[in-house]
C-alpha cells in the first residue's frame, strides 16, 4: 500500500465534478452511519449495563472519572485540588485543559451537556477520519478505516464526556487541511487542539514539522509561516497560563507530576511490560494495554514502511512518543493513543483488498470485544479509563 497519493479517474466530460462530490458525501455519510451504528449500540451497551446494574445510566456515560473533573470546571471553573495522604497524591483540576470545560458550560453544563459535547465531537471526527482515509486509500478504504476505529477496544470513551472525541475531531480535520495545504485552517484546528488535551501537542507538531518542510523546500508563502508559527499557541498558551497561576514557570508539569504522571522515557512502560512477560500477576487492563501498545508499535512500523504523508508521521510518533515514555495510569493508554488513527490506515487497506465478508466479520469481532471490554471497564473494573 502506498497512502502517499491516490489516482482518482477522471470523470464524465459532461459533468468533470458532480460525480465525485456526490461519491464523496454518499461514502461519508455511510462512513458516519457505520460508525453511529457500531458507537450507538456500544453505548446502549453501556446504558442497559448500568441499569441492570442499578446505576443512572447518564451518570456513567457522562460522569464518570475524569468527566468528573471536566463538570466541575464547567460549572465552578478553575481551582479544585484534591489530596490524598496515603498516596502522597495532590490532584489539581490545572491538569485538564480549557476547551471541552468550556463547551460544555456554553451548553448549560452537567452529565447530558458533556455528552452532547462528547458525540458531536465524535461524530465530527469519524467523518475527519474519513475524508483522511478517502484521500489516500479511496472511499471503501476510508469506511473501513473509521468501522475499525470505532471498534478499537477503548473505543467506549467516544461514546463518553471526555475530551478524546474532541481531539479526535480536531486532529483529523486538522490532518485534512495540512493534506490539501491549506495552512491557516490547520494551524487554527491545531491551536484548539492544544487547549483540549496534552496530547494535543501532537498537532501542532504535526503543522510546524511539514510547514518547515516548506520552508526549507524554498516556499515564502505568509501562511505558512504563519501555520508553523501559530500552531503551537493553544498548548503553549494554557501551559503558561497554569505557570503564570501557580508563580512557577513549569508549574503544570509540576501538577501532572503530583498526579503521579510523569516523562521517565519509557522506564515505567518497559517494567509493566516485563511483568507482563514474565508471568507476574496482572489484571485484565494491564494485559490489554500491553497487547495494545505492542499492536500500535507494529502499526507504525507498517505506516512508515507504508510511507504515509509526513504530517500523519509527525503526528502518530509524537502520540507513541508522549503514550510510551510517559508513566503513571498505565492503563490509560490505549485510550491516549484512541486519536492516533492513523495507525490503522494499513490495517484498513488490507481489508479493502479482501472480500466485503471478511472485512465485515473482521470488524463484527472487533466490535464485540469493544463492548464488553467497554462495559468492563465502565461498570467493572477498578481502574481510571
Amino acid at each position: 500500500m502506498d497512502v502517499t497519493t491516490r489516482q482518482t479517474p477522471p470523470a464524465p466530460a459532461r459533468a468533470p465534478r458532480a460525480p465525485r462530490r456526490q461519491e464523496t458525501v454518499w461514502s461519508a455519510g455511510l462512513a458516519l452511519a457505520v460508525f453511529a451504528a457500531v458507537r450507538g449500540a456500544g453505548a446502549l451497551v453501556i446504558a442497559v449495563g448500568a441499569w441492570w446494574a442499578g446505576r443512572n445510566p447518564v451518570r456513567v456515560l457522562g460522569g464518570s472519572w475524569d468527566s468528573y473533573w471536566y463538570l466541575s470546571i464547567a460549572a465552578h471553573g478553575y481551582g479544585r485540588t484534591q489530596m490524598w495522604p496515603a498516596s502522597d497524591s495532590i490532584q489539581s483540576d490545572s491538569a485538564f485543559f480549557p476547551l471541552f470545560p468550556l463547551l460544555v458550560h456554553l451548553l448549560g453544563g452537567g452529565p447530558v451537556a458533556g455528552l452532547v459535547v462528547a458525540w458531536t465531537a465524535a461524530a465530527a471526527a469519524a467523518v475527519g477520519v474519513y475524508r483522511v482515509g478517502e484521500r489516500l486509500l479511496g472511499p471503501r478504504a476510508a469506511v473501513l478505516l473509521v468501522a475499525l476505529w470505532a471498534s478499537l477496544p477503548h473505543a467506549v470513551v467516544l461514546g463518553l464526556a471526555y475530551t478524546e472525541p474532541l481531539l479526535c475531531a480536531l486532529a483529523s480535520w486538522a490532518l485534512y487541511a495540512l493534506l490539501r495545504e491549506r495552512w491557516l485552517w490547520a494551524a487554527s484546528l491545531a491551536v484548539l487542539a492544544g487547549l483540549t488535551r496534552p496530547t494535543g501537542i501532537a498537532v501542532a507538531a504535526a503543522v510546524s514539522v511539514v510547514a518547515l518542510r516548506e520552508l526549507l523546500r524554498g516556499s515564502r508563502a505568509p501562511a505558512v509561516w504563519a501555520a508553523g508559527l501559530l500552531a503551537p499557541a493553544g498548548w503553549a498558551g494554557y501551559v503558561a497560563a497554569v505557570g503564570i497561576r501557580r508563580h512557577e514557570w513549569l508549574g503544570y508539569f509540576t501538577v501532572q507530576r503530583q498526579w503521579g504522571s510523569r516523562f521517565d522515557f519509557g522506564a515505567g512502560t518497559v517494567g509493566v511490560v516485563d511483568k507482563v512477560l514474565t508471568g507476574g500477576d496482572v489484571t485484565i487492563p494491564v494485559a490489554v494495554t500491553v497487547a495494545t501498545l505492542a499492536a500500535a508499535v507494529l502499526l507504525a512500523v507498517l505506516l512508515l514502511l507504508d510511507r504515509a504523508p509526513l504530517a500523519l508521521l509527525v503526528y502518530t510518533a509524537t502520540l507513541l512518543v508522549i503514550t510510551l515514555g510517559g508513566a503513571g495510569f498505565f492503563e490509560s493508554k490505549p485510550r491516549f493513543l484512541l486519536p492516533a488513527f492513523p495507525l490503522l490506515l494499513p490495517l484498513a487497506a488490507a481489508m479493502a483488498r479482501a472480500r466485503p465478508r471478511t472485512a465485515v466479520v473482521v470488524t463484527a469481532c472487533m466490535a464485540g470485544l469493544s463492548y464488553g471490554y467497554g462495559a468492563y471497564l465502565t461498570l467493572m473494573a477498578k481502574v481510571p479509563l
